[in-house]
């Protein structure tokens, strides 16, 4: 087994089932925040304790910046999946999914696409960035 497989994996596997739960009712062709709201729906359903739309603060060079980074959702608090309705994903989602975990400090990223037919499409991001010791202002 290779490390990516290693964290947080029943984690990832009851966020991924809810997104193929969501795309088995819904398909693909609705836009973004149809998704994201039917996830939110589905975490609670699955009992899975998710933040919706946490804000992430940034920083440079020691020094908060005013722009924010807003995920969909960080789960289990140490999870962040991001959901896309897009053809295909493209290296900008995945370096997307990578800067969330990278910003809240956090090693575990998801991405799933409910845009792509016939199927979900998903894949998991492991960040091998020194973590960040940065938290959302919804955990503080």
């Amino acid at each position: 087994m290779n490390d990516e497989e290693l964290i947080y994996k029943e984690e990832s596997y009851a966020i991924i089932g809810g997104c193929f739960n969501v795309y088995r009712d819904k398909g693909c062709g609705f836009f973004e925040p149809v998704y994201q709201e039917c996830m939110e729906i589905e975490f609670e359903h699955l009992k899975l304790p998710a933040v919706p739309k946490p804000t992430l603060e940034l920083s440079y060079r020691g020094r908060v910046l005013q722009r924010k980074y807003e995920p969909d959702f960080i789960c289990h608090g140490k999870i962040i999946p991001e959901l896309k309705a897009v053809s295909e994903l493209t290296d900008e989602h995945r370096a997307q999914v990578l800067n969330y975990p990278n910003a809240a400090g956090f090693q575990r990223g998801l991405l799933g696409n409910c845009g792509q037919y016939p199927g979900l499409q998903y894949e998991r991001i492991v960040n091998t960035r020194r973590p960040r010791a940065q938290r959302s202002k919804t955990e503080q």
